[in-house]
């Protein structure tokens, strides 16, 4: 399971000043031809996809062929911003760490928020398993539950007092049997800040890729302004 909401896109300023910069190299800034649209007070169709901002032809032709020619050549792609706010299970997050470089994030803590919240099956992506291994893993969320209820109202001497089952030592002790026993399954919230030159490797890199989550990642990619730059596509 994964759920990008919230997405945030480059400023019409902020356009103007990335197409400046693309075409410093040659000093064509006189070609320029993308505007922010606005006619008599409304917004045009073609802006309210496109964050109020149209990109003209000119300079859309140069992107692309920047696009086309590589890495060394689109640097505007790194200036291009993409925030999103991503729910994903810890084995994706996993390997979205591999695009550390253009990439920054702010995650909802399971160090120190892991026992604020009840645990329920939604919080853990669970649509590939059978009855029965659904049934194992609300087995492991009862044991959660019942280690955050135990940190939530640690009683020192309580535990002293159970000499013939297991005691634990500390709160501390406890949170670490809920940070230990959480499946890689569970649904982390980050709210992550990239840019379209990252966007094309993960694309590249991960458009067949045998997790729904990667396969879902790309497609929504897909629908992003402009998305023919990352994707290769036609505009």
């Amino acid at each position: 399971m994964i759920k990008l909401e919230h997405v945030v896109l480059a400023s019409p300023e902020q356009m103007k000043f990335i197409i400046e910069g693309m075409r410093n190299p040659m000093n064509s800034w006189e070609k320029s031809d993308s505007r922010t649209c606005r006619q008599d007070g409304a917004f045009c169709m073609e802006c309210e996809h496109k964050n109020n901002y149209c990109l003209g032809e000119n300079d859309h032709s140069l992107m692309q062929r920047l696009s086309n020619a590589g890495t060394d050549h689109r640097k505007f792609m790194r200036m291009l911003p993409v925030y999103v706010r991503i729910t994903a299970p810890l084995y994706w997050w996993k390997e979205f760490e591999t695009y550390k470089v253009g990439t920054v994030s702010n995650s909802c803590s399971t160090m120190h928020k892991i026992q604020d919240k009840e645990f329920t099956l939604d919080d853990f992506s669970h649509d590939h398993l059978t009855s029965r291994f659904r049934n194992m893993l609300m087995e492991t969320i009862d044991e959660l539950n019942y280690l955050r209820d135990k940190y939530n109202h640690f009683d020192a001497e309580k535990e002293m007092s159970m000499k013939a089952g297991y005691i634990f030592d500390s709160k501390k002790d406890v949170w670490w049997q809920m940070i230990q026993l959480l499946p890689s399954s569970y649904n982390q919230t980050r709210n992550v800040m990239m840019n379209y030159e990252v966007l094309a490797n993960i694309y590249k890199s991960r458009q067949g890729h045998k997790l729904d989550e990667w396969v879902d990642f790309c497609k929504w990619i897909e629908t992003l302004p402009y998305s023919e730059l990352i994707t290769g596509g036609k505009r």
